[in-house]
């Protein structure tokens, strides 16, 4: 996030509480939140990010991250209507477009989730437990 013009570090985390809380709210997959979260970063690393579009990178790669994890990802007008009606529907492909290319089209990383997963079987936790403790 250092190399970014407009967005700091304190605005990643409020953008990621707030997906955390759109994730809970469409009941998706934690390797959805992940891959999500994962997104935003390799998005940061490659392009400056103008201030006011950091929401709208949040809501195209969870709308990437959805349709990549999940049986049933949120439509296309749910993401709308998370964000109040900030972006249109057609500015949230257009986002979703430049994410894909900017990641040369990789979505699946490696994540902490299956060690998390492992742990959390080992130690009998609930998957709330990973975001809450």
């Amino acid at each position: 996030m250092k190399s970014q013009a407009e967005v700091t570090e304190n605005m990643r985390a409020i953008l990621i509480d707030w997906l955390i809380e759109v994730h809970l709210k469409f009941k998706l997959r934690c390797e959805t939140l992940f891959i999500t979260v994962n997104l935003i970063d390799r998005y940061a690393s490659a392009q400056n990010i103008a201030k006011a579009e950091l929401q709208l990178v949040g809501v195209a790669a969870m709308l990437i991250a959805a349709k990549y994890e999940e049986i049933y990802p949120p439509i296309l007008k749910d993401y709308v209507h998370i964000c109040n009606k900030s972006f249109s529907g057609p500015q949230i492909l257009a986002m979703e477009q430049k994410i894909l290319f900017a990641v040369d089209f990789d979505v699946k990383s490696h994540s902490p989730l299956r060690f998390l997963e492992r742990l959390g079987k080992h130690a009998a936790l609930t998957e709330e437990a990973f975001f809450f403790a």
